[in-house]
């Protein structure tokens, strides 16, 4: 009894993991057998019935995107753009930290970190005004996604070093330090905000 009852949580648990139906029937000779196969012409106990997959409507926005800065620019920017809000949420965090006043080191600026060029092609006039910059950043991030096939990991990969050095490469992320270190950064957040698992298909 203790050998079943052994086996029986140990397929419990497995089962679980899985969320696959199990059942159990007792064969010609009185033993108890275990199987996830009703077969017929046997008698079966179901022990644990497999859950419903919940599907995920990815196009409802989760309560915590509601919740970050800026909220309603990137939402109005990501409807006229065609992109997921939390997809524009993810390169604003790793850009800027929210933060429309920063500035990098190669001049970049405002909230996306739009070039002074990049800015000037896209029209926006001043990159720290944060509707102009995230409307801006967003255009631009549409055009890398249309370039890349929708390729989500190869635009950000542009985003970051330009689309020139992914191209060049034959579409692959390029291997520079900050390149692979951005584009996991942004990806994983992108999840997060999405509620999808951390290995989730983009």
């Amino acid at each position: 009894m203790k050998i079943l009852t052994t086996g029986l949580l140990g397929l419990t648990l497995l089962a679980s993991a899985a969320q696959a139906d199990v059942f159990v029937s007792v064969d010609a000779k009185g033993n108890f057998v275990l199987s996830n196969v009703h077969r017929p012409g046997r008698h079966y106990e179901r022990v644990i019935r497999e859950v419903p997959a919940v599907a995920v409507n990815l196009d409802q926005q989760p309560q915590m995107i509601a919740a970050r800065p800026y909220a309603e620019i990137v939402a109005k920017a990501a409807t006229d753009n065609e992109l997921p809000a939390a997809l524009l949420h993810a390169v604003i965090q790793a850009e800027s930290r929210y933060n429309p006043s920063a500035v990098s080191p190669k001049g970049a600026g405002g909230l996306m970190q739009l070039m002074p060029d990049t800015a000037r092609e896209l029209g926006v006039k001043n990159v720290y005004d944060p509707k102009a910059n995230i409307q801006g950043g967003a255009r631009y991030l549409k055009r890398l996604m249309t370039m890349f096939d929708n390729d989500m990991a190869l635009a950000v990969a542009a985003y970051n070093a330009g689309p020139q050095a992914v191209l060049s490469r034959g579409g692959v992320i390029p291997p520079f330090a900050e390149t692979q270190r951005y584009v996991p950064n942004v990806l994983n957040q992108y999840r997060r905000l999405q509620g999808l698992a951390a290995d989730a298909p983009l």
